[in-house]
Formats: structure tokens, C-alpha cells, sequence
């Protein structure tokens, strides 16, 4: 799951930059807002499983 949004958050970012190359502003603005949040979700899922195996390790 993590590596979908990863790969999400480079392609919007990708389409920001067009966006911005074709100086569409509102645009650039959604498109790096929703890349943004994309990267935070692939850092919350992998925070997420790193406590999960952290949990694990620590219950055996």
C-alpha cells in the first residue's frame, strides 16, 4: 500500500510541474497538495508497520 502512494505522490508531483510549466496555477496548487498528501500517507502506512513489527518483536 505504501509503495502505491509513493508512486501516486510522484506522478502528481509530476503533473504539478506541468501544471506549472503551463502556468495553470490552480493547477499546480491541487495537484502538489494531493502529491503532499499522498507522500504523508506512504510515511503513516510505513510508521504503521514498522510499530506493528516493533509490537510483535516485543510480544514474543
Amino acid at each position: 500500500m505504501e509503495r502505491l502512494f509513493q508512486i501516486t505522490a510522484v506522478i502528481l508531483i509530476g503533473v504539478a510541474a506541468y501544471f506549472l510549466w503551463q502556468e495553470n496555477k490552480d493547477g499546480t496548487f491541487i495537484a502538489a497538495v494531493l502529491g503532499a498528501v499522498a507522500f504523508f500517507l506512504s510515511i503513516r502506512f510505513q510508521v504503521k508497520a514498522r510499530l506493528k513489527q516493533r509490537e510483535n518483536e516485543t510480544a514474543e
